[in-house]
């Protein structure tokens, strides 16, 4: 070989091997493959969850709507299941929905600043619901996106998972009835240990369950992190996120952040990293952030595709949901994609 082509081989190479942790090397663009026709997208206010159950219906949560809608399988025709209403069955200034295996769905809203959570039948049939001690606090926001809190909960048709850090703990598991089933996770050492609204905001996030056993629970504001517990709640390990795509947003990272006022006191004003997370049916971690990029982790924490959705433009993901047919559902816009698709390669 030429001494000039080994040079050259040996020095990419060295820069391959030496290539900062997380880095990402290459973006893989995913193209949707199906989606809500637009003109039943466009009677939607804000649909920020977009689901479907085993029979092949589809639902949409439109937070700003206070609605859920049913959207048939051939996709041509959207019904109101749950309209708007501070009475038992209906909703007022959601925040959640997550839908379980068996149909029935969870919604959490807030009548009154009373934080509520509601079990529903595939239908719209009100079964059970119950309501959390204290005021509705809104920990991080994304303009008038509530991103923790009771606005970020999973379902599983048995118990429902909350980030409640007042608690002192990651997660809390509730009966559907409100009872506490059990809390764990110890919270996040943050620099903010005297501003308790600050320290509590930066261990907000969102609790998933993982289907091949165990929980995910994503931290969305602050240093991107994620943690991985067992089924008993034990910590398996951690992991910082890492990767080009997130430079720029980690430099003008605040150190201080705003405060506003509510009600009769002053509380810090937080934006997050993360925007949304979801666990694939292989226990594959997807993490969306703010910047209009997906990183996907596999079961042992390591990074292993950066993916950017497309449809009708750039798509930064409000909600990921994986079907059992093997499609990922992404909000807004409520279009399909096909996870396992390499998409187009771009570095």
């Amino acid at each position: 070989m030429p001494r000039v082509l080994l040079r050259g081989a040996l020095l990419a190479l060295l820069l391959l091997v030496t290539a900062p942790t997380g880095t990402a090397l290459r973006v893989d663009v995913l193209h949707s493959v199906a989606g809500v026709p637009p003109h039943i997208v466009g009677i939607f206010d804000d649909p920020v969850a977009f689901q479907r159950s085993a029979s092949g219906e589809y639902f949409v949560f439109d937070r700003r709507g206070h609605t859920v809608y049913s959207i048939d399988r051939a996709r041509t025709t959207a019904s109101k299941l749950i309209q708007i209403g501070h009475e038992e069955g209906r909703i007022i200034e959601p925040g959640a929905f997550d839908m379980a295996p068996n149909g029935t769905f969870a919604v959490a809203d807030a009548p009154r600043g009373q934080e509520r959570v509601q079990i529903f039948t595939p239908g719209g049939k009100r079964l059970l619901g119950f309501t959390l001690p204290g005021r509705a606090e809104v920990r991080v926001t994304l303009g008038s996106l509530v991103l923790s809190g009771i606005a970020s909960f999973q379902y599983n048709g048995t118990t429902l998972l909350i980030s409640h850090p007042e608690s002192g703990a990651l997660f809390t598991e509730y009966s559907p009835r409100g009872y506490p089933v059990r809390s764990f996770g110890s919270l996040r050492d943050t620099p903010y240990g005297q501003d308790r609204d600050l320290h509590l905001a930066m261990n907000a996030g969102m609790p998933l369950i993982d289907p091949t056993g165990g929980y995910f629970y994503v931290f969305l504001a602050g240093t991107p992190m994620f943690r991985k517990y067992d089924s008993k709640g034990g910590l398996t390990f951690e992991r910082y996120m890492q990767g080009r795509e997130l430079d720029d947003y980690m430099r003008t990272l605040p150190t201080r952040w705003p405060t506003r006022r509510v009600e009769d006191r002053e509380v810090p004003y937080v934006t997050p990293t993360v925007r949304t997370a979801a666990v694939d049916p292989d226990g594959e971690l997807w993490v969306s952030f703010v910047v209009p990029y997906t990183y996907v982790y596999d079961a042992q924490g390591d990074k292993t595709r950066t993916v950017q959705f497309q449809a009708a433009g750039t798509i930064a993901p409000t909600s990921l949901f994986f079907t059992g047919t093997g499609r990922l559902l992404v909000t807004p816009g409520c279009y399909e994609f096909d996870p396992s698709a390499p998409g187009q390669s771009r570095r």
